[in-house]
């Protein structure tokens, strides 16, 4: 039998190859007899192979001692992340973060107010979001700048599963997405969100901005039609007085979000001033449309009654102070007794839908934000869950963070999460002293509210992009953005995900191989190179590109497998290499296994026409040998 050794090579450091050693002592090419009758263990352990491993664990060792990884915190401190930053608090800090808070207050009420109204629930819900939320982050929370409360992903979403359903399925959705968030940090799965491309996300997020836009436009223009109206009718039924102030505040939106744009030619004392100034107005944007159309209809009451307002105004709220109680996991509504399990029925597929979206949005958000990339990703979905658990106990509405105002709290220059006690107060004292005051807010200036706060997430930008560079990723951003306006947020998510899946699925099933004929001197090879990673289940079309090498140059060259991007060799793996090997055998074809470790060699068997080989140099010897066996040969056939 031809090629009675096994070959394995580099067993010695780079560093000591040329060190002074003549040419022949401590050799780098190990070459092992085998003896049939050996045992296994005996026939895959290279000549001094224990002595080089023993030696090189040693090297690592010494030079291992000299560093160490930083001593990681306590998991208490790690948890209660509170306790890792409160001892270092002081003055500076604290102002920073009262400034912080009180300009982060300012935004999040009314948009609490606006997002509350577009998944349609009254005034305070919003506001219970935001309470809660800015205070549970505190303690748990790791970045300061994120903001726990209502957005538009979860208005939207809550809308979507629980349009005509009583508010306490709203509140029990919020309970079980928070326990399902709360699961994902426990277990780590924040890898799932892993699974869902940037091109999806960014189909989803610009499908839920349309989608805003479209359910807000009615009350814009104060069109009091239920359902989808035709062109006709809409146009007909738009009421002037709420056309004129939705677009009035649409106009003073858009203006004043300009104001932190203004640059001055000079740079002075007064200048920066005045940009400071500038930059407060346009962040309390907002509330300042919220406050004066508000003030205006108050106004207008004053002087003669609510029912001579022309404009259409947001619903009566009788109390609104917050009050801790369970979660209503059964209640009676209209005649209807509803338990645990007629409202997970209720909410079907939102159960996984919201926290998943949450998570991904707060996930999102937190790495955009982190100073030193090292983001505990389960410690935020841990905090994410209680934030929501905790808010369905103040009856609240599903909440994740938002990346407005996490860019406000940047810009204003928040220094810990403490910022949120102040967010929290302002918002409970809002809650205490203007709930009699919001039935006066009219509904256009919310909707002009929300309108001009996701416009600006609608990104179309990377449709024509993505169709220069890349269709598969074109394809998944086209159709998870229709499907996400023709049948709904989630399933256009879903959509998103299970065609990356099956993207996924099929790269792993057809690696990238390249195949080449290549000349070494006067030595030819096939060489034959995945450029991608090649998985079991990427086997069998590896199988095939080598049989259709070696069926295209006639068994006539020697095959230097490359098996660098190998990932997770196992028994498929080994047999499919077998298989071949014998097979090549039986063409007389050289099979040399290129930088394959020796932990995997190990899992082959003695095979007469397998070689293995690390470095070029070493695959040119085998190739040098295998030319001279060649000639040998055919010196015997002429004798």
């Amino acid at each position: 039998m031809r090629w009675p050794r096994k070959h394995t090579f580099g067993l010695w450091p780079k560093n000591r190859r040329n060190n002074g050693i003549p040419q022949g002592q401590g050799q780098s090419t190990v070459s092992t007899i085998y003896d049939p009758n050996c045992e296994e263990k005996e026939k895959y352990t290279a000549q001094d192979g224990d002595d080089y491993y023993s030696q090189a664990q040693a090297i690592e060792m010494d030079v291992a001692s000299k560093y160490s990884k930083p001593k990681e915190a306590h998991w208490l401190l790690r948890r209660i992340y509170f306790l890792s930053w409160i001892s270092l608090y002081d003055r500076e800090r604290a102002f920073a973060d009262l400034i912080a808070g009180i300009t982060l207050g300012l935004t999040i009420i009314p948009q609490s107010i606006a997002y509350a109204a577009l998944a349609g629930l009254s005034s305070e819900y919003g506001l219970y979001s935001a309470f809660i939320g800015s205070i549970i982050y505190v303690f748990f929370g790791t970045i300061p700048q994120v903001s726990i409360g209502p957005t538009s992903l979860m208005a939207i979403l809550t809308l979507q599963f629980c349009a005509d359903k009583p508010v306490q399925v709203v509140i029990v959705l919020a309970f079980l997405a928070g326990l399902v968030e709360l699961a994902m940090g426990v277990f780590q799965l924040g890898f799932i969100v892993s699974f869902i491309p940037a091109p999806v996300t960014k189909a989803f997020t610009s499908g839920t901005a349309v989608i805003v836009v479209f359910a807000q436009i009615k009350n814009l223009l104060g069109v009091r039609v239920k359902g989808f109206p035709s062109f006709g009718e809409f146009f007909t039924n738009i009421r002037p007085s709420d056309a004129a102030m939705g677009i009035s505040c649409m106009v003073v939106l858009l203006s004043l979000r300009l104001l932190s744009q203004v640059k001055f030619s000079q740079d002075t004392a007064v200048t920066r001033r005045l940009k400071k100034i500038l930059w407060y107005i346009s962040i309390s944007r907002n509330a300042l449309v919220v406050f004066f159309t508000g003030l205006l209809v108050f106004l207008w009451v004053k002087k003669s009654s609510m029912e001579a307002v022309p404009f259409a105004l947001s619903s009566k709220v009788s109390s609104a102070m917050p009050t801790i109680k369970l979660p209503p996991f059964a209640f009676e509504y209209q005649n209807r007794t509803y338990v645990f399990t007629d409202i997970l029925h209720e909410l079907g597929s939102g159960i996984i839908v919201v926290p998943i979206v949450a998570v991904l949005a707060n996930v999102a958000i937190a790495k955009a934000f982190v100073k030193d990339g090292n983001l505990d990703a389960s410690q935020e979905m841990l905090t994410l869950g209680l934030c929501n658990i905790a808010g369905s106990f103040f009856s609240a509405m599903p909440t994740c963070g938002a990346f407005t105002r996490s860019a406000v709290s940047q810009a204003s220059g928040v220094r810990t999460p403490m910022a949120g006690i102040y967010t929290g107060l302002i918002v409970l004292s809002a809650l205490s002293i203007l709930t009699p005051y919001f039935q006066y807010i009219p509904k256009a200036s919310l909707s002009a509210v929300l309108i001009a706060a996701v416009i600006f997430m609608i990104d179309l930008a990377p449709v024509k992009e993505l169709w220069q560079t890349n269709k598969k990723d074109f394809f998944s951003w086209v159709g998870s953005f229709i499907i996400c306006l023709v049948a709904g947020v989630e399933l256009g998510l879903l959509f998103g995900i299970i065609l990356s899946m099956v993207f996924i699925l099929l790269r792993l099933g057809n690696p990238k191989i390249e195949v080449a004929l290549k000349k070494h001197e006067s030595s030819y090879y096939v060489h034959v190179v995945p450029r991608t990673d090649v998985y079991y289940t990427g086997v069998d079309s590896l199988r095939s590109e080598l049989r259709s090498a070696c069926s295209l140059y006639h068994n006539d060259f020697p095959v230097v497998l490359d098996c660098s991007r190998f990932m997770q060799f196992d028994a498929t793996f080994s047999e499919m290499l077998i298989a071949v090997a014998k097979e090549m055998a039986s063409n007389d074809v050289l099979l040399i296994l290129q930088n394959m470790s020796l932990k995997v060699q190990q899992m082959l068997p003695v095979i007469s026409n397998v070689r293995f080989c690390q470095e070029d140099s070493q695959l040119f010897s085998h190739l040098q040998t295998e030319k001279e066996r060649e000639v040998t040969a055919e010196l015997e056939e002429k004798l």
